[in-house]
């Protein structure tokens, strides 16, 4: 993927790190000298609750400063919301799609209606859980991310997991962040 603008945006739940996860991919994308975006859409909603958050990824200064209609990239952290939530409205034909699921490619396909483009998928929760005994599924995601487009390489996303989470909490924690970013895209499938 090479274009001078990247629109990505990101599907999950409350508490799920759906903001972080942008931010994270924004904060990378600027130690590679990009300019970024990096911003939410969510009201008063409960932990729990759909939230949409959103980046833009480019090679020069970004003037527009609205949501993102017509993503390039799709990311969804929570597989329940596939069908429940129309994650793939506006995705460019070309577009990437990546959902945390044990479903193949070809079941997000037909549960979706995505039939052009690429579509991945990933079991993160699965990972994080056994990788870090929670189901925080925004840094494997991040991995399949760099996996599945190719803008970063999974060292330069390791170097921002660690500065992020470095001195927020355990030298495990952060260990077991790195883990799960990696194996996410070893474990990354196409269809």
């Amino acid at each position: 993927m090479s274009k001078e603008m990247i629109e990505i945006r990101w599907h999950g739940r409350g508490g799920q790190g759906v903001v972080t996860a942008g931010k994270l991919l924004a904060e990378t994308a600027m130690g590679a000298g990009q300019y970024f975006q990096a911003f939410p859409d969510f009201g008063p909603e409960r932990m729990g609750a759909p939230i949409r958050s959103f980046t833009r990824l480019s090679s020069k200064p970004i003037t527009i400063h609205s949501q993102i209609e017509n993503p390039d990239v799709v990311l969804v952290l929570d597989p329940t919301l596939l069908g429940a939530v129309p994650v793939t409205e506006g995705l460019k034909e070309d577009g990437i799609l990546i959902v945390n699921t044990s479903m193949s490619p070809e079941e997000v396909r037909r549960i979706t209606g995505f039939r052009t483009g690429k579509v991945f998928t990933v079991d993160a929760s699965h990972i994080a859980i056994e990788e870090m005994g929670r189901e925080i599924t925004n840094t494997p995601m991040l991995g399949a991310f760099a996996r599945a487009t190719g803008l970063f390489d999974l060292d330069a996303l390791e170097k921002q997991v660690r500065e992020w989470f470095g001195e927020k909490v355990s030298p495990s924690v952060v260990e077991a962040n790195v883990r799960v970013l990696r194996r996410a895209a070893q474990e990354l499938r196409e269809g």
